[in-house]
């Protein structure tokens, strides 16, 4: 579904990323962990072509971009295929929940406006938000916002939905509720990519994880031989510090 080979990102003299690959198939939920600063967002910021990398190609389906040189209408067909959930919600404050939803699908996707709404009151009864569709952001909570996220990306039917940290900026009591929803979007196998810190979440929904650092790939496979039971070093160290948050049924 989507690969992406040789993905390097600088900030002025800092390298970020430092030769990334990543492959997901179709119907799979792959998570990243790592420590802060390991270029876990700006891995998904640079495929979404949010952050404009040095070099790296990626591959959606049959298509091939470069993402370094990727032309304007390159980017807004990556933009449609690949869908990102923010971590600090990034919603329209102007906007109410519908419209927030509505939006993007007449601005991407062509929808007329009733096509829009039908379609986006569809995915607010999806998240549990019927009755908040008319509430403006500043109106909802932290987890509210976020569901009202998940929904605009699920409603432009992305091939792959980009989780970009989604409950770090949720009050700690609303995270629960956002990481069933994710759950519930893994069931139904949509293609996913997910950066988190919830590790045990991770080692619920995760068909692989990737472990990164420093701006490399560390450690890749299977969601529990990474978490359970690392081969590299470095994955073990960080994995113990979240030891004791970690209650895990074999």
């Amino acid at each position: 579904m989507i690969k992406v080979k040789g993905l390097k990102k600088s900030f002025g003299d800092k390298e970020i990323l430092k030769g990334i690959d990543l492959e997901v198939a179709t119907g799979e939920t792959v998570v990243i962990i790592g420590p802060s600063g390991s270029g876990k967002s700006t891995a998904l910021r640079s495929i979404n072509r949010l952050e404009h990398p040095e070099e790296g190609t990626l591959f959606i389906g049959e298509k091939e971009y470069n993402l370094a040189h990727a032309s304007s209408k390159e980017i807004r067909e990556i933009r449609q295929s690949t869908a990102m959930v923010f971590q600090n919600f990034s919603l329209f404050e102007n906007k109410t929940a519908l419209e927030n939803i509505m939006l993007p699908l007449i601005k991407a996707k062509g929808y007329s406006k009733k096509e829009a709404e039908k379609e986006a009151l569809t995915y607010l009864e999806e998240v549990g938000l019927l009755d908040w569709k008319n509430h403006y952001p500043i109106q909802l909570s932290g987890g509210q916002a976020q569901r009202v996220g998940i929904a605009r990306a699920l409603a432009l039917k992305p091939e792959v939905v980009l989780f970009d940290e989604p409950t770090s900026a949720l009050d700690p009591e609303r995270v629960q509720g956002v990481l069933e929803l994710i759950k519930k979007v893994s069931k139904e196998r949509i293609t996913s990519v997910i950066v988190t810190h919830e590790l045990k979440f991770a080692l619920e929904v995760a068909d692989e994880v990737i472990f990164m650092e420093g701006g490399y790939v560390v450690e890749k496979g299977k969601a529990k031989d990474v978490l359970l039971n690392p081969k590299e070093e470095r994955t073990a160290k960080f994995l113990g510090h979240f030891a004791d948050k970690m209650e895990y049924v074999i």
